[in-house]
């Protein structure tokens, strides 16, 4: 079964912490994708991304793009897998009707949102009662993550 990390937001944005944790993705050796909640937010990804740091590169792409089996990370709104990604990054409260299909699945979400923070909250409890393994991590001070209860 999918093993479920929520991801909660507290020093930085999205835009910031999101590629820190696709290095350690692609650094296991692992694939990903990554959901988003609109077109606009793939494109404002995609370009985070490529500017997130002068000395670092995370291969990419989305269907702007194309050659989805090619790209190691692959952004979207679908409900989709097309580069045989094992994780899943599902952010803006984006959900999956495919977490099944990988390995890992990564809520990430923003800790300054009352709203985020209360789906995130009800989306924890139905993969709890679903029977899946779910962890809570939470930014520390120095945009790393710490486990919590």
């Amino acid at each position: 079964m999918t093993d479920i990390g929520f991801y909660h937001l507290l020093n930085t944005p999205l835009e910031r912490a999101l590629p820190k944790l696709l290095e350690k993705v692609l650094g296991s050796g692992a694939r990903a994708v990554v959901k988003a909640g609109s077109e606009e937010r793939v494109e404002a990804l995609d370009a985070a991304l490529w500017l997130y740091h002068p000395n670092a590169f995370l291969p990419h792409g989305s269907a702007r793009d194309g050659f989805a089996a090619d790209q190691p990370i692959w952004l979207t709104i679908e409900d989709e897998n097309p580069n045989g990604a094992t994780v899943l990054i599902l952010t803006d409260g984006a959900q999956s009707a495919s977490i099944d299909g990988f390995e890992r699945c990564l809520e990430m979400f923003d800790g300054s949102d009352a709203d985020a923070v209360a789906a995130a909250r009800g989306r924890w409890k139905a993969y709890g009662e679903a029977g899946y393994s779910v962890t809570y991590w939470r930014q520390s001070d120095n945009g790393g993550w710490e486990k919590g209860d």
